[in-house]
This record gives C-alpha cells, sequence and structure tokens, in this order.
C-alpha cells in the first residue's frame, strides 16, 4: 500500500535517516493514513534526543521537559517527541520521569489506544512500513477502540483518555472494546483531577464531529454527537462534566394539556441530534437550552407541567457552565446569547420595531446559529418538518429588516443638533440624548422627523 505523503513530511524522514537516526511517523497520523483520511496532526518519533533534533531541524522549538519539540509549519505544529519506555505517572497525566529508549515498539507500548500505536517508516527503497505490534490494523479494520495494554492502566497515565476513547469513538464512527469501557466507567471520577480546558477541548471536538453520510440518510446532522454523549452518559462522564445536563433526564413534560414524548434530557439530546450547525458551542448550547427546566418546574392543580421562565433560568446556568469549561468571555456571551432567547416569538407580522428588537436581543452574527438551534428543538420533540411555513415567513420578515440599514447615523439629528439645542459642549449627554430618540425611532419609525426630534431633544433635558 503507498501512502500520499506530504514533502515536507518526506523531508523530515529523510533528514533524520541521513543523520543516522530512526524516525516514525505514529498516533493518529497513521491511523488517519490507513483509513484514508486527511491528516489533521502529523506526530513523529525518533531515537535522537531532543537536543539532537534540533540540530538536524535548528527551525524546531523546545520548551518542554518531556521530550517533545516542536515545528511549527504550513501544515501546523509538528511534534518531535523523543522514543521513551513505559513509567510511572503523576497526577493522572505527567510522567514522574522519562526513560528514552531506541526502540519502537517499548514506544509504542506507553501509547493510548492501538489504533494509535503504530508506527510508519520508509525503507531503503522508500516504501512504506508499518509497525504495529498491538494489531491496530485489525482493530482499525473491525472498527474498535481498544486500550493499549491494561486499560485501567492506560487510563490512570492520563486520565483524559477516558473522554478521548468515547470522542475518537464519535468521530470515527467506531465501537469501543468491552473491557475498555468497562475501565472507562469504572475510573470515570478520576476527570476531576483533569484541567477543565483539556476537558473542553475533548467535549468540542466529540461536538464537532460530522459525518457528510449523516444529513443525507438521515436527516441527522448531528448524529455523530448524539451518540457521542450517549456514550459519555452511559460511562458516568456526563454526570461529572455536565451535571446540569445529566439533571434533565427522567423529568416529564407531559400533563393533561400536553403530551411530550420524550423527557427534558432525551430531547435535549435528540435537539443535538437534529442540530444543523456543525459549530460546538451551538451545539452546546442546544444540548444545553433547556437545562434551566428542572429549577422551574412547576405542576399546576389540573396536572399541568410548566417551567415558566427556564429561558432565564437556563441563560444564569449556561454561565456558570461556560465558566467551569473555561470559555472565552465572548463565547459565554454567545452561550447565554443564544439559550437566554430560544424562545423568540415566531410571527412573521411582528413590527419592523419587534423584529429589531429581537435582533437587538440575539445579534445579528448569532441569527443562523439561533435558528439552527430552534430546528434542533423543533424535531428534537418529534415534529417531523424542520421548518414550519411561519418560521419561513419570520425569517423573510428578518431579512426585509436587515436590508433596512437603521442606527443612530440615520437619525434626522446629530450631535451637533443636540449641543445647539441645549447649549451643551461635547460629552457623555450628547451620546445618551441620542440614543434615547434612537430607542423611541426604533419603536415607531414616523417619529424620524427632524421637527419631532429637535422638540423632542429640549423634553428630555
Amino acid at each position: 500500500m503507498t501512502y500520499n505523503l506530504p514533502k515536507l513530511v518526506l523531508e523530515i524522514l529523510e533528514k533524520f535517516d541521513k543523520a543516522g537516526y530512526q524516525i516514525y511517523i505514529v498516533g493518529g497520523a497513521v491511523r488517519d493514513l490507513l483509513l484514508g483520511k486527511k491528516v489533521e496532526d502529523w506526530d513523529f518519533t525518533t531515537d535522537a534526543k531532543p537536543e539532537e533534533i534540533l540540530k538536524v531541524i535548528p527551525k524546531a522549538f523546545y520548551n518542554n521537559k518531556f521530550g517533545t519539540v516542536g515545528l511549527d509549519t504550513d501544515l501546523g505544529i509538528m511534534e518531535l517527541t523523543t522514543m521513551r519506555k513505559e513509567g510511572l505517572y503523576r497526577d493522572f497525566r505527567h510522567p514522574t520521569q522519562i526513560d528514552w529508549t531506541d526502540k519502537i515498539e517499548e514506544d509504542l507500548a506507553r501509547r493510548d489506544f492501538t489504533v494509535n500505536a503504530m508506527g510508519l517508516r520508509l525503507r531503503s527503497d522508500q516504501s512504506p512500513e508499518i509497525i504495529d505490534p498491538f494489531d491496530g490494523k485489525v482493530d482499525i479494520k473491525n472498527k474498535l477502540i481498544k486500550a493499549v495494554g491494561n486499560p485501567e492502566k492506560r487510563f490512570k497515565e492520563d486520565a483524559l483518555r477516558l473522554i478521548r476513547a468515547i470522542r475518537i469513538a464519535t468521530q470515527l464512527e467506531f465501537d469501543i472494546d468491552k473491557e475498555t469501557f468497562t475501565a472507562i466507567k469504572e475510573n470515570s471520577r478520576l476527570l476531576k483531577e483533569i484541567a477543565w480546558e483539556r476537558i473542553r477541548d475533548e467535549l468540542f471536538k466529540l461536538l464537532a464531529s460530522v459525518n457528510p453520510r449523516l444529513p443525507s440518510q438521515s436527516g441527522a446532522p448531528g448524529g455523530q454527537a448524539y451518540i457521542g454523549i450517549i456514550k459519555m452518559r452511559e460511562a458516568g462522564i456526563l454526570q461529572i462534566i455536565l451535571p446540569e445536563l445529566e439533571a434533565c433526564f427522567g423529568i416529564v413534560q407531559e400533563g393533561p394539556k400536553h403530551d411530550r414524548i420524550y423527557d427534558i434530557g432525551e430531547h435535549s439530546l435528540l435537539s443535538l441530534k437534529y442540530c444543523p450547525s456543525a459549530d460546538p458551542l451551538t451545539r452546546l448550547a442546544t444540548l444545553l437550552h433547556d437545562v434551566g427546566k428542572p429549577n422551574t418546574m412547576h405542576t399546576q392543580k389540573d396536572g399541568n407541567v410548566t417551567f415558566y421562565g427556564h429561558d432565564v433560568v437556563g441563560g444564569k446556568i449556561v454561565k456558570i457552565i461556560g465558566e467551569r469549561l473555561k470559555l472565552s468571555k465572548k463565547q459565554i456571551e454567545k452561550l447565554y446569547i443564544l439559550v437566554r432567547w430560544h424562545l423568540f416569538t415566531v410571527d412573521e407580522n411582528q413590527t419592523d420595531s419587534a423584529i429589531r428588537r429581537f435582533i437587538k436581543n440575539i445579534g445579528i452574527e448569532n441569527i443562523e446559529d439561533m435558528m439552527a438551534l430552534r430546528v434542533g428543538d423543533r424535531l428534537g420533540g418529534g415534529t417531523q418538518k424542520a421548518v414550519s411555513w411561519r418560521m419561513k415567513k419570520f425569517r423573510e420578515r428578518i431579512d426585509q429588516v436587515l436590508r433596512k440599514p437603521f442606527s443612530i447615523t440615520d437619525l434626522k439629528v446629530n450631535g451637533k443638533d443636540v449641543m445647539e439645542v441645549l447649549n451643551i459642549k461635547p460629552g457623555p449627554k450628547v451620546g445618551k440624548t441620542l440614543n434615547q430618540l434612537f430607542q423611541e425611532v426604533l419603536e415607531d419609525a414616523s417619529k424620524n422627523k427632524r421637527g419631532y426630534l429637535l422638540a423632542r431633544i429640549k423634553e428630555l433635558a
């Protein structure tokens, strides 16, 4: 079998070979080459020590204690790591010491999963050779994620592997080996020792999982992410990283006036499944859009169940979740907006001012993601049609309003007028007055007349 290796990768292999060192492509790169997928991360291992690697590739950089040298390239950051043996680990992540080796089999033995524990080198005739001591190729053929050696030992070396196993299985549409999955369930608590930034990154990769076949075949663009979250729940991981979502399961939404076929948790998962956006933050918002319901549930005298204000409460909850996951302020704000305003009124007969308020609440940049959440919410509730005729009309009205540019600069008066009428100098009062006028005109565009606004300036003073 031949592989279309990039020119830069071939150059790196050649440089180390000429310098007298062993070098292998390792990790997910070999796995993806065997699967015929695009390689996102190129990793290498060599018997050259870090300082020797830097001599072979002077442009590389070395700023850690674990034998990994980085090289910034057009293909991304490539990592070149000195081969090392298994050793003891501390804090469920870092080895207590580094023991170098010149045996590729010993280096592969310390890796996480068999599909990632293969090495690829070029023979003297430039033909590829796969080093596969743990039958990774067999597991790829069988679509199986399996720990290298003792799974419990692997997970205690780096507890992030608990969620990484599920993430990789989700992305590749693989199953997880029974013994490996049992070890994940029995050691899920170890995730509490891992930095939230690392957990967040794995969660987002899982949520972003996209199989181009799914939308056309099953109408479920978020189908892989949906399965991944289910596996996380089965493993006990969801309870650890998103306990607020776990609390939604088992809470029914039915009553005399409502016949909901899913509980809140099931509906949340199905909403993710049908969310048409591949953006992981939008998918997270879709997954969490009803997270405020458990705290707002009320059973009325007639037996009807209500969740009044769950959008407001949910907005507050996802802010806490965003902070826990170490999201940026901008990401937290978007997460909040999508959850807080997901119950927006769909009415194509709303006035321009009402639609402008909607746009102002969620932001122009979030309109498409809000619509994607609404589609997921709708289909996740059992509705057969993704977009109702009313939603289509409402979307058209939004576009109509957006085509009518309107901001403070469109007022028939300006800051100079305010200063002249009030006989004041430039300052905060000018902007405040203009903003008050703007809010009035947003409510009633007919008020945007120069004479009326000049009179209002005096009244507002």
